[in-house]
């Protein structure tokens, strides 16, 4: 039991007031007792990781809050020696497990590198880069279930994975012990499919590099964003992206200016030749849906990096719209402010609601 003053220590945007009781269990069995003893005392319980995607408020939480601090990964080569299983403790560096399974010559989650937070956060957001995304390498977790007090093993496809969303982030309770990937072997990346890697490799989209060189270029671009920790880059005091990526309808979109980037969230369905006299099959039933640069709405509703509203310690990146940061005496109403400006910026101009990609504990856009 550790006495503790403010929880900003804790996150990457460094803000957030104290917790009335923190718990940080280094093993899976103390981490399982410890959660069972504080959900049977019914006090109110905040699960952090790596502190990497909340907004905590400046109150604080009047709460226990139990930091998974777990540590292990494990790797096992199948016996075909095309394929590996990598399972990892909730409690390791999401980008520590990366450097491994890149060291190890496995490829699948090297477009992840630099992502911070702990792998148990992972399936939550069903975090995604450059690409790629947890959820197609995913095999499972180990998950300490809040209603039923039991550790039970969840399949992927039991998990409810979207983009940057999962069952978890939708109100299903309970913890993270840990989660189990499907790599492949070889030490060549898998394809590589987001156009800025692509282009930062020199290669065409679709072909594979050695995975060294992969994640020493996602970590460049990374960094160029202010989206790796660094002390020394005062953008990188942030919790990320602040905003998803909007999804919305075809129609909507074509109503936006043609510049405006946009990818069909599935693949459009091709053209089909029809035999003389052969009925003519179904249209899809819904209509395609498209993916917005939440980064390009914010510049375009007149919101520039670096900007920050008079006497407030948050701003935008100076390297990237999309993060907010803390210039160094943020409160957590100062953050929301910001956010909330820039909701109704993009909003009056271009008719979208950006979604917030952090966890708001005690705050609320």
């Amino acid at each position: 039991m550790t006495p503790v003053t403010g929880l900003a220590g804790l996150t990457t945007l460094r803000v957030g007031g104290p917790a009335r009781e923190l718990l940080a269990p280094t093993t899976r069995d103390e981490l399982v007792r410890t959660a069972l003893e504080v959900w049977a005392g019914g006090d109110d319980w905040l699960l952090l990781g790596g502190g990497s995607n909340v907004v905590i408020a400046d109150d604080g939480f009047d709460g226990t809050v139990i930091r998974t601090v777990t540590r292990g990964i494990d790797i096992a080569l199948d016996r075909d020696g095309h394929h590996a299983r990598v399972r990892a403790a909730a409690g390791e560096g999401w980008d520590a497990l990366v450097a491994a399974t890149v060291d190890a010559g496995l490829a699948g989650v090297e477009a992840l590198s630099g992502i911070p937070g702990t792998v148990g956060a992972a399936p939550v957001q069903n975090i995604g880069a450059y690409g790629q995304e947890l959820g197609e390498r995913l095999v499972g977790i180990d998950f300490l279930d809040y209603a039923s007090g039991e550790v039970q093993r969840l399949d992927a496809d039991e998990l409810g994975l979207g983009y940057r969303t999962s069952a978890l982030k939708r109100g299903r309770a309970g913890i993270v012990l840990a989660i189990e990937l499907d790599l492949d072997a070889g030490g060549w990346s898998a394809p590589i499919a987001y156009a800025q890697l692509a282009g930062a490799l020199g290669v065409e989209q679709g072909e594979r590099v050695p995975l060294a060189d992969a994640r020493r270029a996602v970590l460049a671009l990374r960094a160029s964003k202010g989206m790796v920790l660094d002390p020394a880059d005062p953008d990188s005091v942030s919790a990320g992206s602040f905003f998803t990526n909007p999804i919305v309808s075809e129609s909507f979109a074509r109503t936006l200016p043609a510049e405006a980037p946009r990818w069909p969230v599935v693949a459009e369905e091709g053209d089909r030749l029809l035999a003389p006299g052969q009925e003519v099959p179904a249209l899809a039933s819904a209509e395609y849906r498209v993916k917005l640069s939440a980064a390009w709405l914010i510049e375009r509703s007149g919101i520039s990096r670096g900007f920050a509203l008079p006497g407030s310690g948050a701003a935008i990146s100076s390297k990237h719209t999309l993060a907010i940061v803390n210039r160094g005496q943020a409160t957590a109403a100062e953050v929301v402010q910001l956010a909330n400006f820039v909701q109704t910026r993009v909003l009056s101009e271009f008719g979208v609601v950006l979604h917030p990609e952090p966890v708001f504990v005690g705050v609320a856009l």
